[in-house]
């Protein structure tokens, strides 16, 4: 059982940082684009380098709440990296990323027309949400929490990941699929208290094993990264991450998709060079 008193001081901060999370989402359908040009690496003789089109969709991390430029968190930095690949002449980012959501409201959204047909051109979608289904957790049961509300939710949150993998694999059969996991902002400040950290563990466990279900998808865990390694990387209101922490995201992702785990940066990417007639 949970330590009350504990969890409900840590739930205390947890909530006053994250109060802004509350406010009214806004539902425009209009994606921020941003890209990246011109590809340096030699590619073969034979393909001629292609554009490489990534959808963005999730909860802050995704719309980048702590980004100081504002331009879309981690993707950026993504962005840039898979600019460098062999065959890639232009990462373009499409970033439909709303702070605050869950993943009911997430798949509802995949659901919307313009999401859709976005995804159905993409070549890669990733996908950042879990965080806000633990705070509603926290915010329903603030006064009686137990590491069994946790443990029984788990379970629905499962089931609402592979929902979120169905809906976008609908929309783009052939789209991979990057899910990224989330992490224990308390710990440099909270490092004595386990529980949080079994909890978040145990979530990103069953994010993970969803996507082990599918072909061409992988879950990138970050939970590591902002654990106490002596570096600040978090944002001034000590929950989200700042410029740092999503450029640390940014090169975690990318090295899962370098592990050779899915077929991103195969074939698609190209174009094949068709003999010319005169």
């Amino acid at each position: 059982m949970l330590k009350k008193i504990t969890l409900l001081y840590l739930c205390g901060l947890l909530l006053t940082s994250c109060s802004h999370l509350e406010r009214t989402v806004d539902e425009r359908e209009t994606a921020t684009k941003n890209t990246a040009i011109d590809l340096k690496d030699p590619v073969p003789e034979e393909f001629i380098p292609g554009p490489f089109h990534i959808v963005a969709v999730g909860d802050s991390l995704t719309k980048g709440v702590g980004d100081s430029k504002e331009q879309g968190g981690y993707l950026p930095y993504l962005a840039n990296l898979l600019d460098n690949e062999s065959g890639v002449k232009e990462v373009s980012v499409q970033n439909y990323g709303v702070k605050g959501h869950r993943t009911d409201q997430l798949i509802e959204r995949l659901g919307k027309p313009a999401i859709r047909e976005a995804i159905g051109e993409a070549d890669m979608v990733t996908v950042t949400v879990g965080g806000n289904d633990m705070m509603k957790i926290i915010r329903e049961n603030f006064l009686s929490l137990e590491l069994s509300l946790f443990q029984s939710e788990k379970s629905a949150y499962a089931s609402r990941v592979r929902k979120t993998i169905e809906s976008i694999r609908s929309a783009n059969p052939d789209v991979a699929i990057v899910l990224i996991g989330f992490y224990n902002p308390f710990f440099q400040w909270f490092s004595n208290i386990q529980e949080m950290n079994v909890i978040v563990d145990e979530w990103n466990e069953a994010g993970s094993s969803v996507v082990d279900e599918y072909p061409n998808a992988v879950f990138v865990d970050i939970d590591d990264l902002f654990l106490d390694n002596g570096e600040s990387l978090l944002f001034d209101d000590n929950f989200h991450p700042n410029d740092r922490g999503y450029q640390l995201i940014a090169e975690r992702v990318y090295e899962e998709l370098g592990e050779d785990s899915i077929e991103v940066l195969g074939e698609k990417p190209y174009t094949v060079r068709k003999e010319e007639s005169y």
